[in-house]
Protein backbone atom coordinates (compact mmCIF):
# COMPACT_ATOMS: atom_id res chain seq x y z
CA UNK A 1 0.00 0.00 0.00
CA UNK A 2 1.58 3.12 -0.78
CA UNK A 3 -0.89 5.57 1.46
CA UNK A 4 -1.17 8.41 -0.64
CA UNK A 5 -4.29 9.73 -0.73
CA UNK A 6 -7.14 9.62 -2.69
CA UNK A 7 -9.72 12.25 -2.46
CA UNK A 8 -13.48 12.07 -3.79
CA UNK A 9 -16.48 14.76 -2.73
CA UNK A 10 -19.47 13.23 -0.78
CA UNK A 11 -22.62 16.01 -1.95
CA UNK A 12 -26.06 16.24 -0.49
CA UNK A 13 -29.44 18.52 -0.31
CA UNK A 14 -31.57 18.74 3.14
CA UNK A 15 -34.28 20.60 3.78
CA UNK A 16 -36.52 21.52 6.71
CA UNK A 17 -37.15 23.51 9.10
CA UNK A 18 -36.76 24.97 12.65
CA UNK A 19 -37.45 21.40 14.13
CA UNK A 20 -36.97 18.56 11.55
CA UNK A 21 -34.40 18.09 8.62
CA UNK A 22 -35.06 15.93 4.91
CA UNK A 23 -32.23 14.28 3.15
CA UNK A 24 -33.31 15.39 -0.64
CA UNK A 25 -30.26 13.18 -1.74
CA UNK A 26 -27.25 12.68 -2.24
CA UNK A 27 -24.30 11.60 -4.27
CA UNK A 28 -20.28 10.29 -4.28
CA UNK A 29 -18.53 12.05 -7.06
CA UNK A 30 -14.59 11.65 -8.27
CA UNK A 31 -13.90 15.39 -8.99
CA UNK A 32 -14.81 18.62 -7.79
CA UNK A 33 -16.18 20.07 -10.79
CA UNK A 34 -18.59 16.72 -10.82
CA UNK A 35 -19.63 17.64 -7.49
CA UNK A 36 -20.13 21.17 -8.53
CA UNK A 37 -22.31 20.04 -11.43
CA UNK A 38 -24.41 17.88 -8.85
CA UNK A 39 -25.09 20.38 -6.41
CA UNK A 40 -26.09 22.87 -9.10
CA UNK A 41 -28.80 20.14 -10.96
CA UNK A 42 -29.72 19.72 -7.54
CA UNK A 43 -30.27 23.50 -7.12
CA UNK A 44 -32.36 23.54 -10.43
CA UNK A 45 -34.67 20.92 -9.14
CA UNK A 46 -35.61 22.41 -6.17
CA UNK A 47 -36.27 25.26 -6.96
CA UNK A 48 -38.55 24.05 -9.82
CA UNK A 49 -40.55 21.86 -7.64
CA UNK A 50 -40.92 24.91 -4.99
CA UNK A 51 -42.10 27.11 -8.25
CA UNK A 52 -42.81 25.30 -11.01
CA UNK A 53 -43.54 27.26 -14.46
CA UNK A 54 -46.90 28.90 -13.74
CA UNK A 55 -48.02 27.88 -17.62
CA UNK A 56 -48.03 23.99 -16.37
CA UNK A 57 -51.17 22.61 -16.55
CA UNK A 58 -50.97 20.10 -14.62
CA UNK A 59 -51.23 22.06 -11.12
CA UNK A 60 -54.63 22.41 -9.48
CA UNK A 61 -56.12 25.61 -9.50
CA UNK A 62 -54.96 28.51 -7.14
CA UNK A 63 -51.86 25.85 -6.34
CA UNK A 64 -49.30 29.11 -7.36
CA UNK A 65 -49.26 32.32 -5.65
CA UNK A 66 -47.05 34.95 -6.34
CA UNK A 67 -44.92 35.75 -3.47
CA UNK A 68 -44.96 38.90 -1.42
CA UNK A 69 -42.32 41.84 -2.81
CA UNK A 70 -39.39 41.75 -0.79
CA UNK A 71 -40.30 37.86 0.20
CA UNK A 72 -37.61 35.76 0.94
CA UNK A 73 -37.87 33.10 -2.27
CA UNK A 74 -36.05 29.90 -2.03
CA UNK A 75 -36.92 28.99 -5.87
CA UNK A 76 -35.09 32.53 -6.76
CA UNK A 77 -31.82 31.86 -4.13
CA UNK A 78 -31.29 28.44 -5.51
CA UNK A 79 -31.83 29.47 -9.49
CA UNK A 80 -29.46 32.74 -8.71
CA UNK A 81 -26.80 30.41 -6.80
CA UNK A 82 -26.53 27.82 -9.70
CA UNK A 83 -26.45 30.10 -12.52
CA UNK A 84 -23.49 32.30 -10.73
CA UNK A 85 -20.17 31.65 -11.81
CA UNK A 86 -18.89 33.92 -8.76
CA UNK A 87 -19.84 30.67 -6.94
CA UNK A 88 -19.34 28.19 -8.76
CA UNK A 89 -15.30 29.40 -8.73
CA UNK A 90 -15.84 29.72 -4.64
CA UNK A 91 -17.14 25.81 -4.37
CA UNK A 92 -14.20 24.25 -6.33
CA UNK A 93 -11.82 26.51 -5.06
CA UNK A 94 -12.94 25.95 -1.60
CA UNK A 95 -13.23 22.06 -1.95
CA UNK A 96 -9.79 22.43 -3.53
CA UNK A 97 -8.30 23.48 -0.31
CA UNK A 98 -9.91 20.49 1.42
CA UNK A 99 -12.84 22.25 3.14
CA UNK A 100 -16.68 22.08 3.02
CA UNK A 101 -18.87 24.23 1.36
CA UNK A 102 -22.45 24.62 1.78
CA UNK A 103 -25.07 26.98 0.36
CA UNK A 104 -28.30 27.36 2.02
CA UNK A 105 -31.53 29.17 0.28
CA UNK A 106 -34.43 30.23 3.03
CA UNK A 107 -37.90 30.77 2.96
CA UNK A 108 -39.82 32.05 6.16
CA UNK A 109 -39.01 28.93 8.61
CA UNK A 110 -38.28 26.50 5.44
CA UNK A 111 -34.61 25.82 4.64
CA UNK A 112 -32.71 24.27 1.61
CA UNK A 113 -29.24 23.47 1.95
CA UNK A 114 -26.87 22.07 -0.60
CA UNK A 115 -23.54 20.86 0.45
CA UNK A 116 -20.31 19.31 -0.74
CA UNK A 117 -17.27 17.92 1.53
CA UNK A 118 -14.33 16.15 0.47
CA UNK A 119 -13.22 12.86 1.46
CA UNK A 120 -9.58 11.79 2.23
CA UNK A 121 -9.34 8.29 1.87
CA UNK A 122 -6.13 6.28 1.27
CA UNK A 123 -5.66 5.32 -1.85
CA UNK A 124 -5.98 1.14 -2.98
CA UNK A 125 -3.26 -0.64 -4.13
CA UNK A 126 -2.93 -1.04 -8.04
CA UNK A 127 -3.42 -4.54 -8.07
CA UNK A 128 -7.22 -3.78 -6.91
CA UNK A 129 -8.20 -1.73 -9.46
CA UNK A 130 -7.47 -4.41 -12.21
CA UNK A 131 -9.93 -7.06 -12.96
CA UNK A 132 -9.11 -10.89 -12.50
CA UNK A 133 -9.53 -12.86 -15.51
Amino acid sequence: MTGVEHVEYLTDAYGGCGTRSVFLGGTLTPTRRLALRWLRRQAHRLADALDPDPRTTHLPARALLPAPPGAEHAPSQLRFWAADLTYAEEVTDRLATGYPYCFTAREGPAWYRLTARPLFTTARPSHFARSSM
